[in-house]
This record gives C-alpha cells, sequence and structure tokens, in this order.
C-alpha cells in the first residue's frame, strides 16, 4: 500500500510541474503591484509544493514502518527503503551544502570592514566590479576595491540600496533552503525554469526596494556597468546585484526599473497570503494515512 501512496504522490508532483508555464513579462510588469506579488506566490508554491509532497510521504511511510497493513494491503520493505533512501540523500545533500556554505561565510569574514556611504561592508581586492550578501540568516555585504574605484557615490548607493533590500527580504536564508530543495529535486520537471523564473523576481524585488530609496535609473546604470562582470562566488548563499543570467533575465530587470512601479515587497493581502498557505498546506495530507495503518 505504502508504494501505492508513493506512486500516487509521485504522479501529483509530477503533475503540478509539468503543468507550470511562466506568464509573459509584459502582462505583470505593466500590472498593479499586488499582481507581481500574486505571480511570486504562485510560482513558489509551484517550485515547493511537488518537493514538500515528496518528503512528507517519505516521512509518513517511515514513520508508519514496513510492517502491518494500511486499509485492505499489506506493506513491504522496498517503499520504507526506497524512504529512506531518499530522506538519506536529501540528509547528506543539505550538510554537504550547509558546510560548503559555512566555509564561504568563515572566508569572507577574513575580509577587512569599511565602511561606504555609511554602510559597513566587507572589502575584497578585486578587479572585478562585485557586491553580492554572503551568508544565511545574518549575511555579510561583500564589495570589491574595483566597485568602489568605478562607480560615483550616487550609483554605489544604488548598489547599496539593491543589497540592503536582499538583506531586509532575508533572502540568502531563504534561498539556501529552497536551492537545496532544488538541488534534492532538481529531476522534477522545469526545476531549473522554476528557479530561474524565482531569481528573477527575487531581482526585480530588490531592485523595487531599492528604487524607492534612490533614482530607479540610478539603480538601472549601475546594473548595466556591473552585468558584465565574472560571479565571485557560489549562488548556494549568495545574493549578488549583477546576478542576471540567463540573459533575458537583464532586460526584464531593466523594464521593471522604468516600469516605476510601487515595490511588491510587504504589500500582501490577506487574501493573497491565504491561497498560497492553503495551496502548500496540500503537502502534508501523506499524514492522514497514518492513522490507517495498523
Amino acid at each position: 500500500m505504502h508504494l501505492i501512496v508513493m506512486a500516487a504522490i509521485f504522479a501529483l508532483a509530477w503533475g503540478l510541474r509539468y503543468a507550470w508555464t511562466p506568464i509573459d513579462s509584459t502582462v505583470w510588469l505593466n500590472a498593479p503591484s499586488q499582481r507581481l506579488h500574486q505571480y511570486w506566490e504562485t510560482t513558489l508554491t509551484v517550485f515547493l509544493l511537488p518537493p514538500l509532497l515528496l518528503f512528507t510521504s517519505a516521512i509518513a511511510i517511515v514513520w508508519m514502518g514496513p510492517h502491518g497493513r494500511m486499509v485492505w494491503v499489506g506493506n513491504d520493505w522496498f517503499s520504507y527503503d526506497l524512504a529512506i533512501g531518499f530522506l538519506g540523500f536529501a540528509t547528506v545533500s543539505w550538510c554537504q551544502l550547509a558546510g560548503s556554505g559555512w566555509q564561504m561565510l568563515q572566508q569572507v569574514r577574513t575580509y577587512p570592514i569599511v565602511t561606504v556611504n555609511d554602510t559597513q561592508v566587507r572589502l575584497l581586492d578585486l578587479s572585478t566590479l562585485y557586491s553580492a550578501q554572503i551568508g544565511f540568516w545574518e549575511p555579510e555585504l561583500v564589495v570589491t576595491t574595483a566597485l568602489i574605484d568605478t562607480l560615483s557615490s550616487e550609483h554605489l548607493a544604488a548598489v547599496l540600496a539593491h543589497e540592503r533590500a536582499h538583506y531586509l527580504y532575508r533572502d540568502t536564508w531563504y534561498f539556501f533552503w529552497w536551492g537545496w530543495v532544488r538541488q534534492v529535486t532538481n529531476w522534477l520537471p522545469q526545476t531549473e525554469a522554476i528557479w530561474q523564473e524565482l531569481l528573477m523576481l527575487r531581482e526585480i524585488r530588490a531592485d523595487r526596494w531599492a528604487s524607492t530609496q534612490t533614482d530607479p535609473l540610478l539603480v538601472a546604470e549601475a546594473l548595466l556597468s556591473i552585468v558584465q562582470s565574472t560571479p565571485v562566488f557560489a549562488d548556494n548563499i549568495c545574493a549578488a546585484f549583477g546576478h542576471v543570467a540567463p540573459i533575458d533575465r537583464l532586460d526584464r530587470r531593466i523594464e521593471a526599473l522604468l516600469s516605476c512601479l510601487e515595490p511588491i515587497a510587504e504589500d500582501r493581502s490577506l487574501d493573497s497570503s491565504w491561497r498560497s498557505w492553503a495551496w502548500r498546506s496540500i503537502a502534508f495530507l501523506p499524514f492522514l494515512a497514518v492513522p490507517f495503518h495498523n
């Protein structure tokens, strides 16, 4: 019976991912900010719900064990071993990702601290124009000497405002966990496409917040200056200003900045949040099978 449950959950997870289609940016870039936030919520739900279903079904099967019966059908060791293997793989992947992220953060903390535009940053002596938040819940802001030497004070303030937005939204923390989910379930349909869409929406959100602190044109001009720079750090715990791959993300970010809409950040309607969490609560359905096991 456990195998039947796993097959059903797998089919549901596969179908949810397969059915996802991105909305053309011309639709939501010129729409009210709430619609853009709803697109963020929908994309995030489609990204998280299928893996969460797989995780909760595996946990439920391990909880029930390989013995006994569920309804009228007996259980088997194969589904139990499969669930154990999946959870074990996920745990090892998390440890590897967290370990590499921690090493990167310790490296960053060896860089000297300087004050730039009243903001404390870690200074990296490098000829590449680069800035990024590096870390988990309390990330470190890293900028290069080339960035400080090349950009004007106004453009530098725009870059720092963008990175401040990443800090306020705890993007490094959440994308660390979501990046782990992506790594464990990258075999599900459209994982990379949805991930890139989330990265693009994350950067647009930070750009929009920065545009409330300074002129949006300054943010756009700074972005054009930095975009050709080579990435310095891996992106598992990194939110970089110039992170625009694939190339069409640059056009969409510039278009979003020039549209001069309100920030999509915290203006969340109760209705939108309720719908998103209602959908994500479906992930706990596998636990409903536990009482039927004996």
